[in-house]
């Protein structure tokens, strides 16, 4: 069983490759086909090119408004035959009518311990208040920003001396796996959505990672 993914990714791309890399192990039953950036020269597409899958730029500068702009992007992404969008750092709020297109279809990954610290500073932001724990959420997609069902989160202590470079590459280490084995889950249909609340079915040979230092939940599986 495999499931047809699109990537979305405005910047450097280091969870799309994270993607691409458990993809082309075999530890993720996903089929990439397409990586789209609304940014020219968007390291994302490089590294979609090195791995031999097709890449786009859907620049929004020349469009005239956010609608006309998803139109473009769903009309794309649906040609391209893709059931899950991912987004993989792509920076712009996406509207209702793209997201009436792909319902409980589109994924994100937030930098924080959501629903503390919506938005494009949530690392920093949860740093400057002083939070003890903080982490990332992998999360379906809805109108509001940050604001969607929750899939899975890893939580890691916050240390008040450390640097924040140093924190938020504790925190992406973590994102790199627990969005591929989000992604995983929605490939092999274990993930059921009831009144905001995600379920996870169970595997038939559970076989769990062990974390030292963090907290996941639901745990990561094997290979992740």
């Amino acid at each position: 069983m495999s499931v047809n993914i699109a990537v979305l990714a405005s910047g450097n791309g280091t969870n799309a490759q994270a993607i691409i890399d458990k993809a082309a192990a075999g530890i993720l039953d996903a089929d990439i086909r397409l990586v789209l950036s609304n940014r020219p020269g968007a390291g994302a597409l490089e590294r979609a090119r090195k791995a031999g899958i097709p890449s786009r730029v859907l620049d929004h500068a020349p469009f005239a408004d956010r609608a006309l702009y998803d139109s473009e992007l769903a009309a794309i992404l649906r040609d391209c035959g893709a059931h899950i969008i991912v987004l993989a750092g792509y920076m712009r709020l996406l509207t209702p009518g793209f997201l009436a297109a792909f319902p409980n279809r589109v994924v994100n990954i937030h930098p924080a311990l959501l629903p503390s610290f919506p938005g494009t500073r949530g690392g920093a932001d949860a740093m400057a208040y002083g939070v003890k724990i903080s982490g990332c959420t992998v999360h379906f997609v809805e109108e509001a920003m940050d604001s969607g069902p929750i899939i899975i989160q890893a939580a890691v202590p916050v240390d008040p001396e450390e640097r924040l470079d140093s924190l938020m590459r504790r925190i992406h280490a973590l994102e790199h796996r627990i969005y591929p084995q989000a992604l995983q889950w929605l490939a092999r249909g274990r993930l059921t959505l009831r009144d905001r609340r995600t379920f996870l079915a169970p595997d038939k040979n559970p076989r769990v990672t062990q974390n030292e230092n963090c907290l996941v939940w639901p745990p990561l599986e094997e290979g992740f």
